[in-house]
């Protein structure tokens, strides 16, 4: 894509914007690297009662202004940075809002709500089996999108 000219200040805001998305998309790959590599596996080792309860204040917890204002605010950001005319960072914002924040309301939130209705050993053992899986991609997605802003920073 042919750049035009700028002046330094727009080039410096999107510069801004784009470290902002690079380390926002980072942390929420660090999040979803976490659950995958030690929270889920921790809950899996407990009885089902015991990771159903866990998982369920969890599931409360999370919803705070810190993670929720990390969460949306890198989404908000990384389509801002989008706009600093680089298809890294295009690329960035879509893997972002994609399997971020997509993945996360239309896979991911259903299911918590299930175990929060349903709350059986049945249900539980179908929830580790579809929910980790899904978030592996959360994590790859982030951390793409950490990956393209980055590349997109130097393009800037």
């Amino acid at each position: 894509m042919a750049r035009l000219a700028r002046p330094d200040l727009t080039v410096a805001m999107f510069f801004t914007l784009t470290i902002i998305a690079a380390l926002g998309c980072g942390l929420m790959a660090g999040v979803f690297f976490a659950f995958s590599a030690m929270v889920m596996p921790g809950l899996r080792r407990a009885t089902p009662a015991e990771g159903i309860a866990a998982m369920r204040a969890i599931n409360i917890a999370v919803v705070n202004p810190a993670f929720v204002g990390v969460f949306l605010g890198t989404a908000a950001v990384s389509v801002a940075a989008a706009f600093g005319g680089t298809t890294a960072g295009w690329v960035g914002a879509a893997l972002y809002v994609l399997g971020g924040i997509v993945l996360t309301a239309a896979y991911h939130i259903p299911r918590n709500n299930a175990l929060e209705q349903q709350g059986t050993p049945e249900y539980w053992t179908r929830y580790l089996r579809e929910w980790v899986p899904a978030n592996h991609v959360r994590a790859i997605a982030c951390l793409g999108a950490a990956l393209a802003f980055t590349f997109a920073a130097t393009q800037l």
